[in-house]
Formats: structure tokens, sequence, C-alpha cells
């Protein structure tokens, strides 16, 4: 049977560090699907007697997507070890020679589209990547952390442990809008049949809130779990979702849930700030097949939800950028036909960094680069 390229390498060699006692480190992005993926690989990892040194996610706006340098640096200490990155890691080129100059291996687990030069990664596993003959493509990252955690342990897997990270794969899946196709729906389904038996205080506690428990339906349910978990709420650079799905008990579950659902009314507020905002700023532009514009005081994290608004009110490309010193990082959105990733493929001599899926993604550029890449952008799309 056809297997995803480089899965069994990636998997003998996370057993191989945890044999030679190898120092772990897990990196994820700091979303849903990033959280979870990481969780999956360290039930597997834990559960064939090895131990992670350290989880790192992140901070997008304080220092941009992917594997960053600033992460790098807070890993001086700890080369040797074995680096494996999830949902991220693809477009890292510079970051992942750093890394391997600083004496790491490197296993990348990713899903968004691959660039034109892979980084020198020990292993890749992302089956849009050249060679990848596995036939279906549309996973979340969840999805390859889920397959590799089946490859790491085999068939000594109970049913305790398939469900206990069938449901991970379910959340992240759902979360990152993956379609529910062929390999997606058997983690759909069994992780909808696991999660109701979930031992996770973070998700009980979900299920016994009385917001969540009016709601009909379990996978209504569910689906409004994993809008609560993808709210922005970090403390000590682990995100919220990362807190509750690690909760001990249910009490201290539910206080951080409380945290995350009065981010999302800050964060409603807060998008129709920047949606008003752009507006605004649109008005007579009306001939611009793209929308490129950026905000200084408004938070990251909000610009996503007001791009993904503002594309299906003006049905154009819609490219939002927070505004920092000398960069700026954005989020994109576009509706189907149009591919934010390539756009930015086109125009990649001018960005510090970007990547995602073809209508949700994201970049970091100069700001002495900005105008120039509203022109590129233009005529990215006057061409396609």
């Amino acid at each position: 049977m056809q297997k995803i390229k480089n899965l069994t390498k990636a998997a003998e060699r996370i057993k191989k560090a945890v044999a030679d006692k190898e120092r772990i480190i897990l990196y994820g992005d700091s979303d849903l699907d990033g959280v979870s993926s990481v969780l999956v690989a360290e039930q597997a990892i834990r559960s064939i007697g090895g131990s992670i040194e350290t989880f790192y996610f992140p901070d997008r706006e304080k220092e941009g997507y992917g594997i960053t340098k600033l992460a790098l640096e807070t890993f001086k200490g700890l080369s040797p070890a074995l680096l494996i990155a999830f949902d991220l890691g693809i477009g890292n080129v510079e970051e992942i020679q750093i890394a391997k100059e600083m004496g790491f291996d490197v296993i990348i687990v990713d899903h968004h589209i691959v660039p034109d030069v892979l980084p020198e990664a020990d292993i890749i596993v992302d089956p849009k990547q050249p060679g990848d003959k596995y036939p279906f493509k549309e996973f979340a990252a969840v999805g390859l952390s889920y397959k590799l955690a089946h490859e790491i342990l085999g068939k000594d897997i109970s049913d305790s442990l398939k469900n206990s990270i069938v449901e991970l794969a379910l959340l992240g899946t759902i979360s990152d809008m993956m379609p529910r196709e062929e390999d997606n729906i058997t983690i759909i389904q069994e992780g909808m049949d696991a999660i109701a038996e979930s031992w996770r205080p973070g998700l009980q506690a979900f299920f016994e809130m009385s917001e969540f428990a009016r709601i009909d339906g379990r996978e209504a349910r569910v689906e409004e779990i994993i809008t609560v978990l993808n709210a922005r709420e970090v403390a000590n650079g682990l995100p919220g979702a990362f807190r509750v799905l690690t909760a001990p008990t249910k009490e201290k579950a539910e206080e951080i849930i409380n945290l995350l659902l009065e981010q999302m009314r800050e964060k409603k507020e807060e998008v129709w700030d920047i949606v008003l905002l752009m507006r605004e700023r649109v008005e007579g532009k009306a001939s611009d097949s793209v929308i490129l514009e950026g905000t200084d005081s408004h938070d990251f994290y909000r610009l996503g939800s007001a791009a993904s608004i503002l594309t299906k009110e003006y049905h154009k490309p819609v490219y939002l950028y927070k505004i920092a010193k000398k960069e700026s990082l954005g989020s994109a959105r576009a509706e189907k036909g149009f591919n934010t990733v390539e756009a930015m493929k086109s125009c990649a001599n001018l960005l510090e960094t970007y990547g995602g899926h073809p209508p949700a993604s994201g970049f970091r550029i100069k700001n002495e680069n900005i105008e120039k890449f509203k022109k590129c952008l233009e005529d990215y799309a006057k061409q396609n």
C-alpha cells in the first residue's frame, strides 16, 4: 500500500531519537492545527518511552510565521537535538540552514504548498512535495501527524491511544477547513465517536459547560468548541488551545475556556473596527483588482477574520497587514478562483516570507516594498 513520502523515514528517525535518549523539540504553528499536531506527536513519543525537551509555538505578531530566528536563538543551548516542526517550515529555507549549522536534525511535517526551493531539512513530510505518490493530498497538518503517530506505534497502538489521537486529528482537520474527502472522512467520523468519550479534562469541561451543553448535535457542539480553541490567547508562550487540551483538571480547563470566550468577545468588536476602517480606505478604489491595506493600531490576529469579511463583501482578494517599525506582517484571504499563495510567489523577491493555502495565507514584508508589492499583486490579478 502506498504511503506518504518519508513517513516511514520520519517515524524511524523519531524512534531512534527515543532509543538514543536524544533531546526532542516539538515546534508547531500557534493555531489549532499546529497545536493538535504537536499533541498527537507528543502522545506517540511518550507512549514509546520518549520525552519532550520543550514545546515552541511562535508568536506570529512578534516573530513572524514559521520557524523563526528568535526561536532558534532560544534553542541555542539545546543542540544537538531533533527539532520536529508541524504545520510550518516548508518555506523556511534560511532558518532551516541556520538550524542545521547549529547542530539540529530537522524533520518538517507540513501540508502547505511547497515553494520552488525546498529547505534542506533532514526529512520532509508534505504530500504536496515532488515525488510524493500518495493519492490524497488535502490533509491538515494534524492529519499527517496522526499518520506519523500510527507509523511510530504500528500494530501496538491501543484503542484508548487511538481514540486519544484521533479526537485531536478531528479538531485540527475541521479547524483548518480541510475537504471532507477520503482520509479526512475517516478522521472526522472516528474522531466524532472518540471525542464524546474523551478522557481529556479540557474537552470534558467544554461538554459540561452550559454554553456548549445546550447546543444541539455533537458536530455543532464540536464546531463551537473549535471556534473557542482558535481564540488567540497566550500565556508563557503556550496558546490557549494547548493549555485547555493539556489541563490537569476540568476546573483549570474551565478557567482557561472563560478567558478564551472573553477574547472572542473582544475579537468580534476589533474585527468590525478593522472592517469599517478598510471600507473607508477602499472607497473610490473600485478599479483596483486587489485590496492591500495596513494598520498600525490593531491586533495582527484580527486581520485574517477582517480580510475574510471584506473578500466576501468586495469579491476581491484582500491582503491586510500590521505595520511595525521596519516590517509588516500580513494575512491574505480570497474567494475560490484566486490563489493568494501563487500571487505572492510571483512577488517573492519583495517578501521576506510567505506561505499558506490558496484561500488563506500570510506574509512578512519590509515596509519599503509595500507599494511595489501592491503593483505586483495588481499585475498578477489582471493576468489571472
